[in-house]
C-alpha cells in the first residue's frame, strides 16, 4: 500500500493555498508520500515546510482518508488542514514546486486537479464527502 498526504492552508482571508508543480500540470493542495520513518501528520507538516516554506504551528487535524485508485488500487491520501502557521522561508521556485498561490473558494484556477477540487468542495461547500480521492 502507499499513502501520502494532501493539506489544506487557509490564509487571513480564508483563501486556500494551492500549488503549481513542476513535473505535473495542474493545481493541487500542497502534499506529498509518506515515507516509512514518518507519520501522515509528520508528513504533511514536513511537506508544508518542503513546498512552500511554512512552518505549522498547530497540529495537523486529519479530515478525512481516501482512496485514490486513479493513481493504483493501493494508494491512499490523507487530508489534513493545518490552521496556524508562518512563513519560515520565502517562497521560491524550485524543481518541484513552481509557483504557490492563494485562492478565493469562489475562484480556484480552472486547472486544479479533480480530486483536489473535491476536496475544497466538501471542506468548503458542504458536498457530499467521499471515500475515494
Amino acid at each position: 500500500m502507499t499513502l501520502g498526504v494532501r493539506v489544506i492552508v487557509e490564509n487571513e482571508n480564508g483563501e486556500v493555498l494551492l500549488v503549481r508543480h513542476t513535473y505535473v500540470e495542474g493545481w493541487y493542495l500542497p502534499g506529498g508520500g509518506v515515507e516509512s520513518k514518518d507519520t501522515i501528520a509528520q508528513t504533511a507538516i514536513k511537506e508544508l515546510r518542503e513546498e512552500v516554506g511554512f512552518e505549522a504551528l498547530s497540529e495537523p487535524k486529519l479530515l478525512n482518508i481516501y482512496k485514490n485508485t486513479s493513481a493504483s488500487n493501493r494508494d491512499h491520501v490523507a487530508l489534513f488542514k493545518i490552521e496556524d502557521w508562518r512563513i519560515a522561508e520565502p517562497f521560491k521556485p524550485n524543481n518541484e514546486i513552481a509557483e504557490m498561490e492563494f485562492f478565493a473558494i469562489d475562484d480556484l484556477p480552472e486547472t486544479i486537479t479533480a480530486g483536489n477540487l473535491k476536496r475544497i468542495q466538501e471542506h468548503y461547500q458542504n458536498h457530499p464527502v467521499s471515500h475515494y480521492w
